[in-house]
């Protein structure tokens, strides 16, 4: 505990809705006032001020007004490094991000801390370069005695008179996972439950409180799929779900944004269809064929290309997509843009284990709910698209008065400790057992995932563009060229009717630039506010 070395705190990377959250993640127990920033993307109104976005804000102290309404007052440095105090109600809501400090923390700091402990560090002495950490006790002693030097004491063993005397041996997750086969089933009872929620969203995460008895069943690692669905009136909701599952799902198509998503997946699933869904510009010069919406392309293969040439008039290479297009086959660059729809021609009930054994991700929608379920979360989304599988170290666990349904603790996911007791198992004969194959996860479960495992692959960045000589400038089609046509005439009549001397009404000169934040601050006046719509 008394490491020498100090820990920078990481920046969480997910937005929060109002300042209450933001200032939350502020560290409680140590003197971290003063070192806690954070930005807002998006404009404040406060009153009759105005704070730009993108301004950084210091935590300098949290107040109580007369009203009983609760206040965080913050410090924001403007042009000149002019600074000013303002008060802003934890209620206020906007997009906030924390930012990264340089302010280190002990170790002895880091573990006094209830919202430090569970937070991501990085030693100052590696700069960036040094692995995420999070740190964990092993062991607390919360009686210390001192015995000093000199003390005459008499031992006496005592062993016969405490037979009985049982002492508790406190085991990890992990270490639960580790014990053998014979050890299961069993029961345990919670010693330290995890501290906050901040991966599941399920029922099961509440039963897991400080006392609390379980049935540990058995452990083991299972195949997981991560699923999401698409963004809803709920949000994005995230789901991993057991190999096990029991529901039938259909195949849905899938959307691509890119000729580069296209290659992606028509390298796992040859042979792959797709249908045009919105129009694409020739551009002959970048080798980029006009699409129309309704066009149907098979894609038959990857090739390279000569390019624009560079600098010293060598002609690149580039990446290109061979598709067929009816009767002809075109070649499409991997950095093109387009908007295409997956051709599907079948209909069929698929299992969880015959999707994933295919090449993921795939949309699909579940049509015949999990039977062994009491519900089943995934019935009745729109969609759900099935992105990667994964192992997971599992501990088959149920409560003690219903031994016969069970859930599966992730062992990687949960800081809490057990110890086996002496309890007897709640049964005569062990129950057919029913598994909860669903579990709902957070968002931030979803990217802590990501960052553990994930490896985004980038696609190829545009070939630079090279400034044409008179005698080499490109030819563009007639359809291209006539709808260019029109659209300067129409952009040059709107132009000649605009003037920049005369508007159809009169409007308050625009305020003064502002010279720092404590002059920025700007209220439109009433005439402003009248006029807003016909000077826009």
């Amino acid at each position: 505990i008394n490491f020498f070395s100090h820990f920078s705190l990481v920046a969480e990377d997910l937005p929060y809705n109002t300042i209450e959250e933001i200032v939350g993640l502020c560290p409680v127990g140590v003197d971290a006032c003063g070192s806690f920033t954070f930005i807002c993307q998006n404009e404040l109104t406060i009153d009759t001020f105005t704070l730009p976005a993108g301004k950084q804000l210091t935590l300098l102290s949290m107040e109580v007004a007369r009203n009983g309404e609760r206040l965080a007052r913050c410090q924001v440095v403007g042009q000149n490094m002019a600074s000013a105090e303002i008060l802003l109600p934890l209620a206020l809501r906007g997009e906030f991000y924390e930012c990264q400090s340089d302010r280190g923390y002990s170790l002895q700091e880091i573990m006094s801390s209830s919202r430090l402990s569970c937070r991501h560090f990085r030693n100052t002495a590696e700069k960036n370069s040094g692995s995420l950490l999070i740190f964990s006790p092993v062991y607390e002693i919360s009686n210390v005695v001192k015995f000093p030097s000199s003390l005459e004491v008499d031992v006496q063993d005592v062993t016969e008179q405490y037979q009985d005397l049982v002492f508790i041996t406190p085991f990890s997750m992990t270490e639960v996972a580790s014990q053998p086969p014979e050890s299961f089933p069993t029961m345990a009872e919670i010693l330290d439950g995890p501290e906050s929620n901040q991966f599941f969203n399920c029922s099961w995460f509440q039963e897991l409180q400080r006392g609390r008895r379980l049935v540990l069943h058995a452990c083991g690692t299972t195949t997981m799929i991560l699923a999401s669905t698409p963004k809803g009136r709920k949000g994005k909701q995230y789901f991993i779900i057991s190999g096990g599952y029991g529901g039938r799902m259909r195949r849905r198509a899938r959307e691509f944004g890119s000729v580069y998503e296209l290659y992606l997946a028509s390298s796992q699933s040859p042979g792959l269809k797709v249908s045009v869904t919105r129009h694409c510009e020739e551009v002959e010069e970048e080798g980029m064929p006009a699409l129309s919406v309704g066009e149907q392309l098979e894609v038959l293969g990857m090739t390279l290309m000569d390019g624009l040439g560079d600098k010293s008039g060598a002609a690149q290479k580039v990446e290109c997509l061979i598709c067929k297009r009816t009767s002809e086959e075109i070649s499409l660059p991997l950095f093109m843009t387009g908007h295409f729809v997956e051709k599907l021609s079948d209909n069929k009930k698929y299992k969880l284990t015959d999707l994933i054994s295919s090449s993921l991700p795939l949309d699909v929608k579940v049509v015949t709910r999990d039977k062994d379920l009491e519900k089943d979360p995934l019935m009745g989304l729109p969609a759900l698209k099935l992105e990667e599988t994964f192992t997971e170290t599992m501990v088959l666990t149920s409560l003690p008065n219903q031994p016969d349904w069970c859930f599966e603790l992730p062992v990687r996911w949960l800081q809490m400790s057990l110890c086996f007791t002496s309890d007897h198992l709640p049964w005569s004969e062990s129950p057919e057992r029913h598994v909860e194959t669903v579990t709902e996860v957070t968002e931030k479960f979803y990217y802590e995932y990501h960052k553990l495992v994930s490896k985004i692959e980038e696609p190829p960045p545009r070939p630079p563009k090279r400034k044409p000589s008179s005698s080499e400038v490109p030819k563009r089609s007639s359809k291209s060229e006539s709808k260019s046509t029109k659209l300067r005439s129409a952009v040059t009549k709107q132009l000649d009717n605009l003037s920049l001397g005369e508007t159809k009404g009169k409007r308050a000169p625009a305020p003064p630039p502002p010279e720092d934040v404590s002059m920025s601050f700007y209220s439109p006046t009433t005439t402003e506010m009248q006029n807003s719509n016909m000077n826009i």
